[in-house]
């Protein structure tokens, strides 16, 4: 980060200098005790297990000197510690955003938001890896993608940055909009609305409507990006007082795909076309839908002057976030790794995918999707008659709730080729005598269901 004065941080946070020197320098932003040291400015937050200001002693002893607390013991303490800043706020969490902030306007960089019920990751990364080749650019990290995490990767950039790329998550009203609110950005992008957080938001509407509120401080300058055919997305549904790009399939598109090719695990091939350019792109993951993704984060280069052939150069040396369809070898089985998260769109892409990758045996293992609501039976059938359609040689499902997948799937699949298990370490138990050598194999369930579990156990198989 750029280097600040206690001073600016102050003013940033809107909070008071209690004790220290107003000229005292920060080089970095830590929320960890365990890793704020000489030089770090620590925020003790607030969650729903613990307050970080009990942990401020142990910054001290690490070495850190500069802090902003709320908690008036904590202010007590501190301003008996020789040659530590003080500045006290009435919230460390609303500190820590408003700081960010705060630094963005120091930066006076160019901005673009993502968010969408899936591919949000991914087109982060793509929108990063394009821009990255003209431009000194940042983005989240992982899954830093909400309140803290945007705040934190904000305050991590460098001061010769030249763009953000920022991913937003969300599962309930007004998260969008608090995110959105700090970073102001100047394009926003939204993938798709599907049914992830459904049990929050209600349905697909509230999805929508949350997702939305990426608009929420747009006027004529700003631009909104988004896949339009979505039917949710669609120019008519979305169109307000900004500028509006859309790419898809259809012919009203700015942007259109065709001549797609998905190859499996060895990538996709497709023609984009804007305007008087097209271009032939051929990304090296997995997926017919990564070249939606691909097409919309070309969108969003394209108006920071990035044309179709540069952006295609730039996704020739695509690397995805890990456990995102990431194809991962071991005693001569393939492995795609979408272990990440899960939800009924992401499932049947991803078992497109496997579809349409060549091995002895082509396997999906299977775990629940969370946070469906009261149709999570019906999406998990769905799921389930996809891959029946998939030819797929063996279909393991993992948990209650996939319990629905194995039946929607043996409505036209054979039973022999079926397989479930209650629980993810029963199917561990057993896994050897299930899987073998030339096997492809998909993974992929909800985060909470640890489905990378799988994933490394089997990465640690021996040669059977």
């Amino acid at each position: 980060m750029k280097k600040m004065y206690i001073r600016q941080i102050a003013e940033g946070v809107k909070g008071q200098v209690r004790a220290g020197s107003s000229d005292g320098l920060v080089t970095g932003i830590s929320t960890d005790s365990r890793t704020a040291g000489e030089g770090d400015l620590f925020f003790p937050l607030k969650g729903e297990r613990f307050d970080a200001h009990d942990f401020i002693p142990q910054a001290l002893k690490q070495g850190c000197r500069s802090f902003v607390v709320s908690r008036k013991d904590s202010l007590d303490m501190l301003k008996k510690a020789e040659g530590v800043n003080v500045i006290e706020t009435a919230d460390t969490t609303k500190a820590l955003q408003d700081l960010s902030s705060y630094y963005l306007d120091m930066l006076g960089i160019r901005k673009i938001a993502v968010t969408g019920s899936t591919g949000k990751t991914t087109t982060r990364d793509m929108i990063k890896c394009i821009l990255g080749t003209k431009y000194k650019t940042y983005s989240n990290e992982g899954n830093f993608n909400n309140h803290i995490g945007v705040p934190l990767t904000i305050l991590s950039i460098d001061e010769d940055a030249e763009m953000g790329v920022f991913e937003m998550g969300m599962d309930k009203f007004g998260e969008i909009h608090a995110l959105v609110d700090i970073v102001r950005p100047d394009t926003g992008v939204i993938t798709n609305i599907g049914v992830s957080h459904i049990e929050n938001l209600g349905s697909r509407d509230g999805i929508f409507k949350a997702k939305m509120e990426i608009t929420d401080y747009f006027d004529e300058k700003n631009t909104l990006v988004v896949y339009e055919d979505d039917e949710y997305l669609n120019r008519d549904r979305i169109d307000g007082n900004y500028r509006l790009i859309t790419a898809g399939r259809n012919g009203r598109c700015d942007f259109i795909v065709s001549h797609l090719e998905d190859r499996g695990i060895d990538g996709i091939r497709f023609m984009l076309e804007h305007d008087e350019e097209a271009q032939m792109f051929e990304l090296p993951v997995p997926g017919a839908h990564n070249a939606y993704n691909a097409a919309v984060a070309a969108a969003a280069a394209s108006l920071e002057g990035i044309t179709l052939k540069e952006a295609e150069q730039a996704l020739r040396n695509l690397e995805l976030t890990d456990k995102r369809l990431t194809v991962r070898t071991n005693d001569g089985i393939k492995v795609i790794d979408d272990t990440y998260n899960a939800s009924p769109s992401s499932m049947k892409s991803a078992l497109d995918a496997l579809a349409s990758t060549n091995g002895i045996r082509r396997v999906a293992i299977l775990g629940d999707m969370f946070e469906l609501g009261e149709d999570s039976p019906r999406f998990h059938r769905e799921v389930g008659q996809h891959a029946a359609g998939c030819g797929l040689d063996l279909l393991i499902t993992v948990g209650e709730l996939s319990a629905n997948i194995r039946e929607g799937a043996l409505e036209t699949m054979d039973e022999n080729k079926v397989m479930h298990f209650e629980k993810k370490e029963d199917f561990m138990k057993e896994m050897n005598n299930i899987i073998d050598r030339g096997d492809v194999i998909l993974v992929k369930g909800s985060n909470g269901m640890g489905m990378f579990d799988i994933v490394d156990l089997i990465m640690e198989r021996q040669e059977q």
